[in-house]
């Protein structure tokens, strides 16, 4: 199957949807599909341009057989707000647009847009009509809400705007996928039927995220202990993780020689977090880690830290999750009862509330007294990532969609006959 994948994030980036667009590029190739990748310069997760890479010009890739990647400038803001964000979302979708009606001759069987990006979402759909494709809409996080629940977006008449637009926009695509079961059920109030909705969670691979020794090398080059327990968070050092309340739970617990607390990753708020707890001496910090070291850097926790601002936890799944669970450690999740993330977690580790660093405190305390339960919660953990989110399994399930998708009826929206 001909198949276009419009993501503005793509590997090499680490983390985030960079990572998962980039491993379904290559899946898809592997099972026998031609995939034609648009996408922006890798820039994620610094908002610095990668190096070896331009953001002046179009660049062509083709790092395999069957795999294209084609580069599109964007502007990156200097410093990040709601309106800066926006603007940068707006040049991806502007610069990828020439590139998307060139695709077109090729008579792709499918358009699968990712959101975030949802401003370049429109002209996938256009990309998919014109071409008589599939078009299909997968939603890694509701971007728009979660924009205006953080307080980054503000004001009711721009978020009824808002609303009404990402409805129509979702309510046109053929098939729209998200990655958790309460995520699916949002789908509803923007437009989308049972029928065209389909689960797509993040994956992981549990062949190479395995269950292993405490990674006493990484230990020694921060200047752990044997004996000292390590409360690990790594992923992106944004304002939707609630990182204030880790630094503040580590300083409630500064006094315990026997618990360090290790942030690993890069973002807007990696400067502000090592500024404010740069009189601890249970706090280290790592930069992000390439994929050959991510079972490595997973082993070295006793204990995986999941923070989330208040608000946010059934807008975004934390694809960092998967990775946790695969390393049979137990997670402690910021988490209202009911949420999704405390649903999963709740069986695998410790739920405590949404921005309280001495909930986090506490929790980390209660592991740290009883290593039998710490290693029963990770047998439960690496359990649920196998039966969840193993990448064999989840692609099986897209390939199925995927193949149900190109046979179905003619697709909702605009007649391909029209459109053409």
């Amino acid at each position: 199957m001909k198949i276009i994948l419009l993501s503005m994030n793509f590997a090499p980036e680490l983390t985030g949807i960079g990572k998962y667009s980039g491993e379904m590029a290559d899946e898809l190739v592997r099972r026998g599909h031609e995939v034609v990748v648009v996408c922006a310069p890798p820039y994620y997760p610094k908002w610095d341009l990668a190096r070896g890479y331009s953001n002046q010009a179009y660049t062509r890739e083709q790092p395999k057989p069957g795999l294209t990647v084609m580069r599109c400038p964007v502007w990156l803001p200097k410093r990040l707000g709601g309106l800066s964000r926006l603007l940068h979302l707006a040049s991806f979708a502007a610069s990828s647009f020439p590139v998307l009606m060139r695709l077109v001759a090729g008579r792709p069987a499918l358009v699968f847009v990712v959101a975030p990006a949802l401003f370049a979402a429109p002209a996938g759909w256009l990309t998919a009509r014109l071409s008589g494709a599939t078009a299909w809409l997968h939603v890694q996080d509701f971007e728009m809400d979660a924009a205006f629940e953080l307080g980054l977006l503000k004001g009711a008449f721009i978020r009824k705007l808002v609303r009404a637009g990402e409805r129509r926009l979702m309510g046109a695509f053929d098939r729209v996928s998200t990655i958790s079961r309460r995520m699916l059920r949002q789908l509803d109030s923007k437009g989308v039927g049972v029928e065209r909705r389909e689960l797509l969670p993040n994956w992981v691979d549990i062949d190479q995220v395995v269950p292993g020794d405490r990674s006493p090398g990484l230990r020694r080059m921060l200047s752990i202990g044997d004996q000292q327990m390590v409360c690990l968070f790594s992923g992106t050092l944004n304002r939707k993780q609630g990182l204030a309340a880790v630094v503040d739970a580590a300083r409630l617990l500064a006094s315990r020689r026997d618990i360090v607390f290790v942030i690993c990753g890069n973002g807007e708020l990696r400067n502000s977090l090592e500024d404010a707890s740069r009189d601890l001496p249970n706090v280290r910090f790592l930069d992000l880690q390439p994929l050959s070291r991510l079972n490595e850097l997973l082993n070295m926790a006793d204990v995986h830290l999941l923070p989330q601002l208040r608000g946010a936890a059934d807008l975004v799944m934390p694809s960092k999750l998967g990775g946790m669970l695969a390393s049979g450690r137990p997670v402690v999740a910021a988490a209202a009862p009911g949420t999704e993330i405390a649903t999963v977690v709740e069986g695998c580790g410790v739920v405590t509330e949404p921005e309280c660093a001495q909930g986090i405190a506490d929790a980390v305390v209660e592991l740290a007294g009883d290593e039998e339960r710490r290693l029963r919660l990770g047998v439960a953990a690496r359990d649920y990532a196998h039966r969840n989110f193993a990448t064999g399994a989840v692609f099986d399930r897209l390939d199925m969609s995927l193949e149900r998708a190109r046979h179905a009826s003619r697709p909702a929206g605009m007649p391909v006959a029209a459109a053409r």
